[in-house]
C-alpha cells in the first residue's frame, strides 16, 4: 500500500534548511522502520494553487506500520522545530499499488484527483489508487511518470493534473 504526506511550506528563508532536514534526515529515518518499504519526495512543478508543494510517498507493508513503536521512535509524525511552518498537511494511504515506482530525475510524476481519462488519452500508463485510510482526501487519485511532456500536455495543470518533480532518487529498504 501506499502511504503519502502532503504539505506546503510557509517560511521561504527556512525552507532550504527544512528541505535538506527531510531528505536527509527525516526519509533515512522513515526507510529504516521496519515495513516502510520505498521513500522518495517530490515538489510541485505545476499544479493547482490550492495544491501542497511537497509529496513524500512510500510504500508500506501494511496500515500497522504506522501505528508501530519503530514508526514513532523514527520520527513518524514529527516535525519537531518545523511543526509551525508546515500548512496544508494531508496524510493517506492508498491501495490499488503494491510497491510505488522510482521516479528519476528526468521524469515527473503526474497526478489528477478527477480521473485518469487525460492521462491515458496523452499515452500514460496510468495507476489508479484509492484512500483506504488516515484522511481519506482525496478519495481517488490516478499516477502516471513521465519522461519529456509532449507540448500538446503544456494545459494539464489547466484540467487539473498537478506536476511534480523529484528531489532525489528514491531510498528503498533492504526487504525491497
Amino acid at each position: 500500500m501506499i502511504y503519502t504526506v502532503e504539505c506546503s511550506f510557509t517560511d521561504p528563508a527556512a525552507e532550504d534548511e527544512w528541505n535538506a532536514f527531510y531528505s536527509d534526515e527525516k526519509l533515512p529515518a522513515l526507510i529504516s522502520v521496519r515495513g516502510f518499504l520505498t521513500s522518495q519526495r517530490f515538489k510541485l512543478s505545476e499544479g493547482t494553487r490550492s495544491a501542497p508543494t511537497y509529496l513524500a510517498v512510500h510504500t508500506i507493508a501494511n496500515e500497522g506500520v504506522l501505528e508501530s513503536m519503530d514508526y514513532r521512535q523514527n520520527g513518524g509524525g514529527n516535525f519537531a522545530r518545523w511543526q509551525p511552518m508546515i500548512t496544508n498537511w494531508h496524510r493517506n494511504i492508498y491501495g490499488g499499488v503494491d510497491l510505488f515506482p522510482n521516479v528519476t530525475n528526468d521524469q515527473r510524476l503526474l497526478i489528477s484527483n478527477e480521473s485518469g481519462d487525460l492521462l491515458r488519452a496523452f499515452g500514460f500508463q496510468v495507476q489508479h489508487l484509492w484512500a483506504i485510510g488516515l484522511n481519506r482526501t482525496p478519495m481517488e487519485r490516478w499516477v502516471a511518470i513521465s519522461g519529456n511532456l509532449p507540448d500538446s500536455a503544456h494545459h494539464l495543470k489547466a484540467d487539473g493534473v498537478c506536476i511534480y518533480v523529484p528531489m532525489g532518487r528514491q531510498l528503498q529498504s533492504d526487504s525491497t
